[in-house]
């Protein structure tokens, strides 16, 4: 599939699931990509920095976006095939993930890296700390969805009219934030970030508070 459509696309998106769990599949699959002289990107939450090093030393990716998840996502439980994960372990491989990816880009050897936090109400607080951790990298803050994951191991019994009802519910209680919301938690950040919504796509905001002091030195 990559070789047909190698005449008509510059390059591909490797996402998952968690893409970098499977780091020799990974690699061999940015491997042929470069054979076929096509850029490479990955969406990654960040949990493996082996496999980003790994990557990186080869010089076989080009743009990659960190997912920072959250801690009131809960990412420390079993998710998505991986073992037991503590927090902490997350949040540490997270750093060592973002350290790499951050040298890679000063090397100029990636030529884009973002972070990408998905924002609801209930983790709206953590975006201030990340965005003062991750310095000056481009931060995009995306609308979020509450979701009813069915799985035989969370919800064996459930039928589709009671999933139906649960995701309704979800849904009329707890939207997603709109485009003022996102912009509001934008400006307690200081910075220029990039908002994702369903609504409009992409733009490129300046907080509230970058335009004030633009003002004032015009003044």
């Amino acid at each position: 599939m990559i070789a047909s459509s190698a005449p008509f696309v510059s390059g591909i998106v490797i996402s998952g699931g968690e893409p970098t769990l499977q780091r020799d599949a990974v690699i061999a699959l940015a491997r042929y990509a470069r054979t076929l002289d096509m850029k490479v990107a990955i969406q990654t939450n960040g949990l493996f920095p082996d496999t980003l090093d790994s990557l990186i030393q080869e010089r076989l990716v080009d743009r990659i976006a960190i997912d920072y998840k959250t801690r009131w996502e809960g990412f420390s439980g079993i998710q998505g095939g991986y073992r037991t994960l503590p927090v902490a372990n997350y949040e540490k491989n997270l750093k060592q993930s973002i350290g790499i990816c951050k040298k890679a880009s000063r090397d100029d050897i990636l030529s884009e890296l973002e972070i990408v936090i998905t924002a609801f109400y209930e983790n709206a607080d953590y975006i201030g700390k990340i965005s003062s951790e991750i310095g000056t990298t481009p931060l995009v803050l995306q609308q979020g969805e509450h979701k009813i994951i069915r799985m035989r191991e969370t919800a064996p019994d459930m039928t589709n009219g009671e999933y139906i009802c649960k995701q309704r519910n979800l849904q009329e209680n707890h939207p997603p934030l709109t485009l003022a919301e996102l912009k509001t938690i934008a400006d307690d950040l200081g910075r220029t970030v990039r908002i994702r919504t369903r609504e409009i796509g992409e733009i490129s905001y300046e907080s509230d508070w970058r335009r004030r002091d633009a003002r004032k030195r015009k003044r």
